[in-house]
């Protein structure tokens, strides 16, 4: 113990105080310094390091320049040379020590070649390679060996083209290494007594492929079968093809077919193009496995789950997506015990696909979009590695609208019944003749009989309730094919052409279709149409394939496949299904659902709309439907142009959709006479001359210029001038191909295109009969996608239509012929050879491209030949005619629009609108004698002749003389046509009182045709009328006869 005392604590305190900052720094010193030595200690540690590195670098390089320097398989020594395993291990250790992918193929090469040569050995388990799994001390090392060497096996597999021949060798060997390795069945040791060990070395070959799988085993397979297949012929040969499935299913058999296996299986194989149609081809053995293993069934239910199938298809993307598709298809129409049972999975999946794909299809071009052989533009990335085996693609989904396919996904439909009773199907079918002969009364009779004695003419009906699974299922399979034909845009037509083969599939389509819902057909789908529901959709999808289908169908049959034959539809169920597609357009359109129609709506509307054109045009070019079949009763053409005028769109939408609703008979024609005039539609004076040179007599009130408008045309149209020609047959007038060796002959059509529209635009009818295809042209029907030239090639030469139309039906090889691709003209005295196609007259004629020849040949001689005539007549009749009011019209009724009503002339009618002048009046003996004669003495023919006379126009107006203007009128004349100064009080009571001056026996009828006046003398007989009337009127003269 000791103690301080005051004095030595406070010096104490005071020199602690002074250095409390001293020791602040001493204690940071201290701290840098123990930084310092560590540091140190970790710089020399790295460099330790570092240099154990470098050294351990240098030492491998050194160690692997003098193993590489080794001779691993002896200079004088094969790969097929002998070896123990043990030494094979040795080797192989060296050389994946040393292994450069560059430098080390050949060695590499020598190794494998050495491994399989040694597994191939007899009864020597020291020379096995894999003998060597069973030693305890290198078990674990060998495994790790041949996980690396089949590993690289893999990675050369990658690189290696198939279609060289040296690589071809090289894919082969390293398959076999994989197949060796990954299953046990070749495995020699395993033999005998060695079978106690095949469990251990399943379960090694099984870590094996695990390995394998997880380096990207199933990627590797991808590239490869992609370099040999995606091409019109495929490069693997049958063996390596049959390795590469076997290694691609081990997995996926080995886990039991579990969904991940599945899914890499279905993305790296089943995307590979045409895989399965190779395997048909190359290895149908192999086809056989994925059937015992019903793997097909696995493919479809595993997919049928919206998430996994999502998945699939998002990995894909579009053009692999489509590769899958294709093998899944060309599955199920090898598997059909599957495919029946499993159809509304295997149907769900391939919409789900299609739809996929559906999302990025598009229209057009831009810049987002790439071209696709079988998808047209596409927004997704598109392989064009794919191209070339887009052929092989097609030919496999081109199973899902195959016959086989279809009976089986259709077998609710098809399995119906058509027939009728035993004694309508007795009834005699009538011998077939020409049917533009027969009445419409006989070619319905006809058609009955012969549509009789087969079925039912299918009519709504209705009693199906549409939420029974056989609907449901019905309209799965419909959405199928109608999302088929709106994603596989550019192979549509064949889908179309297949599902149209079956000749019952439609008429029993139509069939389900008119049992739908409680009164059949109609009510429903307009119920579907305000629905947005689900199964509303599908109902509705079943129509727009129905309709397409049908469409096309009625566009590539000829007349006789319709109306003699009556292919699929019989007369009567086309009346019944016209009738329906009238009232649903008219629906969608007048209800104002058209209006605002987007996506699938519009869709259906073209679609139902395209139908319903067909049938009408095919109609209106050869009658299967009674009379006023298109017109809506409940519609009033007073209400409907009253809505125009109000610029209504639906009434707008009616007259561009579907003006054949419209009686033209009434305000159709008055509307159209309302267009805007311009300089040409004014009014024109015309004088004529006769032939002694003198003006005629008579002021122009519009008659004199009908009058020369009339003659103009006749002259224009005389097949002797070479302007026109006419068809054979019924000798109606088309441009001349040959009219070309007038001058300016084009200024000369365009003048007669202006002449014809100033006529039809003021109301005056030309008797010009022209052939039905030049007035289809004349509309702009031709540029429709729905019309076929074939169909119009009976109005211009009906001979040569069948000869052509012969040409399909041909049984025989085509070729035998000697057809080309060209057609021989007799062009004034020189045969003029005209290439249908570039370097046609080279092209033979055969069974594949016949069909083609038939639409090409028709569409030469009805476009080709006169384009140029056509398009000068067409800009002279539009610069007067405003096209979007005459396209309103159909082909028959522009003609009449043109030629008035060929019906007789309606005596009553005429003489019911007559106005009498100069004393005459109804009940005066002159005019009793008048209507007389042309009611009995005169022919039809004369009739026309007296109203030319009269009017200068010998058919009557259109809508009845109720509309000719001014009205008929006749007066009684005393005097001469020049002394003629006009009734007087005297003329007129003489007139009435039938006193005559003198006797004007010797005087003929005169006529004002600028007032469709006839100056008629007051006869004392009615022969003297009779005899003068026909004297005057065969004259041809307007003014001057007396």
């Amino acid at each position: 113990m000791f103690s301080l005392t005051y004095l030595e604590l406070g010096l104490a305190a005071k020199m602690f105080g002074a250095s409390q900052s001293s020791k602040a720094q001493f204690l940071d010193k201290a701290r840098q310094a123990r930084e310092e030595r560590r540091e140190l200690k970790e710089r020399e540690r790295a460099a330790v390091q570092i240099q154990a590195l470098g050294r351990r670098f240098l030492c491998r390089c050194r160690l692997q320049r003098e193993v590489r320097l080794e001779d691993f398989f002896g200079a004088n020594e094969s790969a097929s040379s002998k070896r123990s395993a043990l030494s094979i291990f040795r080797i192989a250790r060296k050389l994946l020590f040393v292994f450069n992918h560059k430098e080390d193929k050949e060695r590499f090469e020598k190794l494998c070649r050495c491994i399989l040569n040694s597994m191939d050995v007899e009864n020597e388990p020291k020379v096995w390679y894999v003998s060597l799994a069973l030693s305890k001390d290198l078990t674990l090392l060998w495994i790790k060996q041949i996980k690396d060497i089949l590993w690289f096996c893999c990675e050369f597999l990658k690189q290696l083209k198939p279609d060289i021949l040296q690589d071809s060798r090289l894919v082969n060997l390293h398959l076999t290494m994989l197949v060796t390795f990954t299953d046990t069945s070749t495995w020699k040791i395993l033999r005998g007594k060695g079978e106690t060990l095949r469990p251990a070395m399943n379960h090694i070959c099984a870590n094996i492929m695990g390995h394998l799988n997880q380096k990207g085993f199933y990627s590797v397979l991808q590239i490869l079968l992609t370099n040999g297949l995606a091409r019109s012929r495929p490069s693997l040969s049958k063996g390596s093809l049959t390795a590469v499935f076997s290694l691609a299913l081990r997995p996926v058999i080995a886990a039991q077919f579990s969904d991940n296996l599945l899914r890499s299986f279905l993305i790296h194989i089943m995307s590979v193009p045409a895989i399965m149609t190779h395997l048909a081809t190359l290895t149908p053995e192999r086809l056989a496995v994925i059937e015992s293993h019903e793997l097909f069934r696995k493919f479809i239910l595993f997919l049928s789950r919206e998430v996994q199938c999502r998945d699939v298809c998002v990995c894909l993307e579009g053009s692999h997506t489509l590769c899958l598709l294709g093998n899944l298809v060309f599955l199920g129409s090898l598997n059909d015990k599957v495919l029946e049972e499993e159809t509304a999975h295997f149907v769900g999946v391939l919409i789900h696909m299609l739809s996929y794909c559906q999302k990025y299809v598009s229209q057009k071009k831009s810049n987002l979009t790439h071209w696709h052989p079988v998808l047209g533009w596409f927004s997704q990335t598109v392989d064009y590695g794919l191209n070339e085996s887009m052929p092989l693609l097609t030919k496999q989904l081109q199973h899902l609208w195959g016959v086989h396919m279809i009976r089986i996904l259709f077998s609710d439909v098809l399995s119906k019944k058509l027939l009728e009773n035993q004694e309508i199907a007795q009834l005699p079918a009538q011998p077939a003749s020409p049917q533009n002969s027969l009445p419409m009364k006989n070619l319905f009779k006809r058609a009955f009989q012969k549509s009789a004695s087969v079925r039912n003419i299918l009519k709504p009906v209705g009693g199906k309730r549409v939420d029974s699974a056989e609907v449901q299922k019905v309209c799965s399979i419909c959405v199928l094919y109608q999302t088929t034909l709106t994603t596989l845009t550019q192979i549509r037509l064949q889908i179309l052409t297949g599902l149209t083969y079956l000749d019952d599939l439609l008429p029993k389509l139509w069939a389900f279709i008119c049992e739908l819902g409680p009164q059949g057909g109609l009510k429903l789908f307009l119920e579907c149409l305000n629905n947005d529901t689900e199964e509303s959709k599908r109902l509705l999808a079943m129509l727009m394939l129905f309709c397409d289908c049908s469409r096309h169908l009625i566009t590539i049959l000829d007349d006789i496949e319709v109306y003699e034959e009556q292919i699929s539809f019989k007369l009567e169920e086309l009346v019944t299904i016209s009738s329906f597609l009238n009232s649903f357009v008219f629906k969608m359109i007048w209800d104002g659902i058209v209006e605002n129609a987007r996506g699938e709506t519009l869709e259906l509307f073209h679609s139902v709309h395209g139908w319903l054109m067909v049938l009408y045009e095919r109609d209106c070019r050869r009658r299967f439907a009674p009379e006023d079949h298109w017109l809506r009763k409940d519609l009033k053409p007073s209400v409907l142009f009253q809505e125009l005028d109000k610029d209504k769109k639906r009434a707008q939408l009616l007259l561009q959709y579907i003006p054949h609703v419209i009686p033209h008979k009434n305000d159709g024609y008055e509307q159209l006479r309302q267009l805007s005039q311009n300089a040409m539609k004014g009014v024109i004076r015309v004088k004529f001359v006769n032939d002694l040179g003198v003006d005629e007599a008579g002021i122009d009130q519009d008659g004199v210029f009908k009058e020369f408008l009339e003659e103009i045309i006749k002259k224009v149209f005389d097949p002797a001038l070479n302007l026109f020609k006419t068809t054979s047959g019924d000798e109606r007038l088309y441009p001349s191909p040959t009219s070309y060796i007038h001058e300016n002959y084009l200024q000369l059509f365009e003048f007669v295109g202006k002449m014809l529209g100033k006529a039809v635009y003021e109301g005056i009818v030309v008797d010009v009969p022209f052939a039905s295809f030049f007035l289809s042209q004349l509309l702009g029907h031709h540029h429709s996608v729905f019309y076929s030239s074939v169909d119009e090639l009976p109005s211009l030469d009906s001979e040569f239509y069948k000869n052509l139309t012969s040409i399909k039906r041909y049984d025989g090889d085509i070729s035998d012929l000697g057809l080309t691709l060209s057609y021989d003209e007799d062009v004034m005295g020189q045969l003029v050879c005209h290439e249908l196609v570039p370097g046609g007259k080279t092209i033979p004629v055969t069974n594949e491209n016949k069909i083609s020849y038939i639409h090409l040949m028709a569409h030469f001689r009805m476009h080709t030949q006169i384009k140029s005539q056509t398009a000068a007549l067409i800009s002279g009749f539009r610069s007067i005619i405003k096209p979007e009011w005459i396209r309103m019209f159909s082909a028959p009724e522009l003609q009449r629009l043109i030629s008035g009503d060929n019906a007789e002339i309606d005596l009553e009618d005429l003489k019911k609108h007559t106005v009498y002048y100069g004393g005459f009046h109804g009940s005066h003996r002159v005019i009793i004698w008048l209507w007389d004669i042309l009611a009995n003495d005169f022919s039809p023919e004369e009739r026309a002749m007296f109203l030319k006379f009269v009017t200068s126009c010998s058919r009557p107006p259109l809508l009845g003389f109720a509309y000719l203007k001014p009205p008929f009128s006749i007066r009684c004349v005393e005097v001469s046509d020049d002394q003629d100064t006009g009734d007087t009080l005297g003329s007129v009571l003489r007139g009435f009182f039938t006193i005559r001056k003198k006797e004007p026996g010797g005087r003929l009828p005169t006529s004002s045709t600028c007032f469709n006046l006839l100056k008629l003398p007051n006869y004392s007989k009615k022969s003297i009328l009779r005899e003068k009337l026909r004297y005057a009127i065969s004259m041809n003269t307007g003014f001057e006869l007396s």
